[in-house]
């Protein structure tokens, strides 16, 4: 009875679609990645200044230096993924992620930090965003933006792990926690990438696990969306870079980053620098993670079935209204109205902003074009937390970079309304 009962629940496990497997790895690493390189840098960058007394600017440097390597190799490591495919390149990323964060645990110079930090983050952009993102965007059509959410929420589940982080840094201290960490990202790299599948063709299968289309069939009139790769069509970059949705997502993308970047570097120390301790800012983090969580998913499930341009214009406006009351913030209330606010728009927002260069563009270029995609924002994000922290170094307060963020925000909502499904593909 008991071997039957397992080979049925074996049988049922393996009837599951490999792609839902694959959005459970993608959640995985990217939790890992968020949390040691974007959720938790903030943490960080008190414990140095702590340490040693290095200024916020000089802090930011890192990652604006970080931001400008992104930049330059970004559209490699997008062409790259998709020659080399995902597997080859989330070994080699979180390889050098997990060896950056153990030169890390040894800084005692500012040029240790800065080395260790431009390690950490060039072995995320190899490893890391867009290798994931682009096998989901490979694994799934019909149902891209839920995926791209349910992959994407590793990012949110990331800042579950701050607040543990933070303990661990205030009970052994920072060297102990960043060398664990490597430790960590190391043993789990290999095993993880042997799961990792590139393109469902590969091993028979289809997007979304549907049956392979009859040839000549139309698509069925009930989709909300033409399934571009179904129909074998595909955008090259060049075509890409002539349509006006490609510019519009740049602008909206761009906007909406340099308030993200800017509070992935300075938002623990604002809290801290209004009474809260380490520990209570990043229950704050915490808050706005867990509500990403729900409302992206959500997201992905209304996008899927009405209009993602639509979906994003709420997230975004949400995402721009909440960064403005973080920049009049001072106490533990306000940044909770700002935790709700901005968990909601920003969980919807990151993944749907990926997920539409899928539907727009197709599959086969994907990760080229998204990494073009990014330069302007990759662009912006060395620039915002640079701003960030010279303006609080002039005025000891936040208020006028986050203000500026909030406007940026608000010209990034509108511009997500230009954002139409381009007319003409290519066929593959």
């Amino acid at each position: 009875m008991r071997i039957d009962t397992f080979q049925i629940f074996y049988r049922k496990l393996s009837s599951i679609f490999y792609g839902w497997w694959l959005i459970g790895i993608a959640t995985f690493m990217l939790m890992l990645m968020s949390a040691t390189v974007f959720q938790g840098i903030g943490t960080f960058f008190v414990v140095l200044e702590r340490n040693f007394g290095w200024t916020r600017t000089t802090l930011s440097g890192a990652f604006a230096l970080a931001r400008a390597e992104g930049a330059l190799f970004g559209p490699l490591e997008g062409f790259l993924v998709d020659r080399l495919g995902a597997r080859r390149m989330v070994l080699i990323g979180f390889t050098i992620m997990g060896l950056g964060f153990l030169f890390f645990s040894q800084t005692r110079e500012i040029w240790h930090f800065y080395a260790a930090y431009v390690m950490i983050s060039f072995g995320s952009g190899v490893g890391g965003w867009i290798p994931m993102i682009t096998m989901v965007n490979n694994w799934f059509s019909k149902r891209r933006a839920i995926a791209m959410a349910m992959a994407v929420s590793g990012v949110q589940f990331g800042g579950f792990l701050v607040p543990v982080m933070a303990l661990g840094i205030e009970s052994s201290g920072f060297r102990m926690t960043t060398f664990g960490i490597g430790v960590c990202l190391l043993v789990v790299v290999y095993p993880v990438s042997r799961l990792i599948r590139n393109r469902p063709e590969e091993h028979g299968l289809t997007p979304d696990g549907l049956a392979m289309p009859v040839t000549g069939t139309s698509p069925r009139p009930d989709s909300n969306q033409e399934d571009t790769e179904t129909a074998g069509n595909d955008m090259t970059l060049r075509q890409a870079l002539k349509t006006v949705a490609f510019w519009a997502i740049v602008v909206a993308r761009t906007t909406s980053v340099v308030s993200i970047v800017s509070m992935a570097v300075h938002l623990v120390p604002k809290l801290t620098d209004t009474g809260m301790s380490l520990v209570t800012a990043n229950l704050v983090v915490m808050t706005y993670t867990t509500l990403a969580i729900p409302s992206g998913v959500l997201a992905g499930i209304i996008a899927d079935r009405t209009s993602t341009t639509g979906v994003l214009f709420m997230c975004l406006l949400l995402q721009a209204v909440s960064v403005a009351v973080l920049a009049v913030s001072d106490s533990l209330g306000l940044a909770l109205v700002f935790a709700v606010m901005y968990g909601i728009g920003f969980g919807g927002r990151v993944p749907l902003l990926t997920a539409i260069i899928g539907d727009y563009f197709g599959r086969r270029h994907f990760g080229t074009i998204l990494g073009v995609n990014m330069i302007p924002s990759n662009v912006a994000m060395i620039v915002a937390p640079l701003f960030a922290g010279y303006m609080f170094d002039i005025n000891q307060s936040y208020f006028v970079p986050f203000a500026a963020f909030s406007v940026l925000g608000f010209l990034g909502t509108f511009a997500i309304l230009f954002a139409k499904r381009p007319t003409y593909f290519v066929q593959s």
